[in-house]
C-alpha cells in the first residue's frame, strides 16, 4: 500500500462523472482558485542524447536508434541567448534541461554557472531539470538562482516499471523531496498515453498531491520512431480530456501545465484543454519535438483569457 492510496480512493468517483460535469467542475475550481491566472515557460536541451537510461518513450536514451541531436553542455552564451528570446517572448519561466541520469559533482559547478548567468543577466525565473539528484546538489544549484526543479514521476507506481527499468519510482520521489527540502519549488508530472489505464492517471494525480509539488505539467505521448513506444496508438481525445479535468480536481491550486503533445494530439482541440481546467503552457517546442510559434501561442492565450473572464 502506498501513502497516497487514500487520496485514489477520495478521488475514484471522478472516473464515472460525464465528461461535461466533469470538465464544467475543473473549470470552476480553477476560476475559483486561480482566477484567470495563465503561466508560462520555456526549456531548452543545453545537453542532448547518450542517455543511459532505458525510459521507452525517450529519444534521448542510447539504447534506441533515433535522429535525436547529440552534443555536450551548451556554452553559457547559448544559454543566455536562448533565455533572452525566451523572456522577449513572455515566458514567466527558463529551464535548463539535459539528458542523462544525473548530473557528476563537477558538472554541478558547470549548471550553478550558467543559472547564475541567466539569473543575473537575464531576470528570468530559472528552473533545471537534470535527473536524479541529492540535497547537497540541489542546494548548490539553490544557492546559484535555481528557483524550482523540475523531476517528472511519469505515470502511477504501479505502471512504472513498464516504461523504466534502469531506476525505480521510489527515486524519482527521492528527488523530488531533495529538492523541497533544499528549499526548491518542485515542477513535476508525467506522460499519458504510455498505455497506461485511467486508474494509473489518477493515481499518478494522488501521488503528486501527496508529494505537494508546486507546478504540474502534463505531457502527451509523442510516439518517437526508434523507441520502444514507437507504435503506441493514440489515446481519445475524451480521455485526454478527462485526465486533465481529473488533475485539476485533484490539484485544484496548483499550475496544471500542458505541455509535450498538445499541438499533436490535441490539435484543433487544444482550447478544451483550458476548459477543463489547465492553465499553464509550455511554448517554444520539447526538446526532441518542435512546438507551433511562440507569437501563436501568446495569441492563443489572450484568446483563452477572454473565455475565462467570460465564465467567473
Amino acid at each position: 500500500m502506498n501513502n497516497w492510496d487514500g487520496i485514489t480512493k477520495r478521488f475514484a468517483h471522478l472516473l464515472d462523472f460525464p465528461l461535461k460535469r466533469l470538465m464544467d467542475q475543473a473549470l470552476d475550481l480553477k476560476l475559483e482558485l486561480r482566477q484567470d491566472n495563465f503561466s508560462l515557460c520555456t526549456i531548452m536541451n543545453v545537453k542532448s542524447g547518450a542517455c543511459t537510461e532505458d525510459c521507452a518513450f525517450c529519444a534521448q536514451s542510447a539504447r534506441f536508434k533515433t535522429e535525436s541531436p547529440l552534443y555536450d553542455l551548451l556554452s553559457v552564451n547559448d544559454i543566455l541567448k536562448h533565455a533572452k528570446d525566451a523572456k522577449d517572448a513572455g515566458a514567466q519561466r527558463f529551464s535548463l534541461v539535459a539528458s542523462g541520469r544525473g548530473p557528476a559533482e563537477n558538472e554541478i559547478e558547470e549548471f550553478a554557472e550558467r543559472i547564475f548567468e541567466v539569473k543575473k543577466r537575464v531576470g528570468i525565473d530559472v528552473c533545471a531539470s537534470l535527473g536524479i539528484m541529492d540535497k547537497k546538489g540541489l542546494t548548490r544549484l539553490k544557492d546559484a538562482g535555481l528557483g524550482r526543479y523540475h523531476h517528472n514521476i511519469e505515470t502511477s507506481a504501479r505502471f512504472y516499471p513498464k516504461i523504466v527499468t534502469t531506476h525505480g519510482f521510489e527515486e524519482r520521489l527521492s528527488t523530488i523531496r531533495a529538492a523541497k527540502e533544499a528549499g526548491l519549488e518542485v515542477c513535476a508530472g508525467g506522460i499519458i498515453g504510455l498505455g497506461e489505464t485511467r486508474e494509473d492517471r489518477l493515481d499518478m494525480a494522488a501521488t503528486l498531491k501527496y508529494l505537494d509539488v508546486d507546478s504540474v505539467p502534463i505531457n502527451i505521448l509523442v510516439p518517437i520512431p526508434g523507441t520502444e513506444l514507437a507504435s503506441n496508438p493514440p489515446i481519445s481525445l475524451e480521455e485526454m480530456l478527462q485526465a486533465i479535468a481529473v488533475f485539476r480536481h485533484v490539484l485544484p491550486d496548483k499550475a496544471v501545465r500542458i505541455a509535450g503533445g498538445r499541438e499533436t494530439a490535441l490539435k484543433d482541440f487544444q482550447p478544451l484543454a483550458f476548459l477543463a481546467g489547465a492553465d499553464a503552457m509550455l511554448i517554444g517546442g520539447y526538446l526532441t519535438v518542435k512546438g507551433r510559434p511562440v507569437s501563436e501561442d501568446i495569441s492563443f492565450v489572450q484568446d483563452i483569457k477572454r473565455l475565462w473572464r467570460a465564465c467567473l
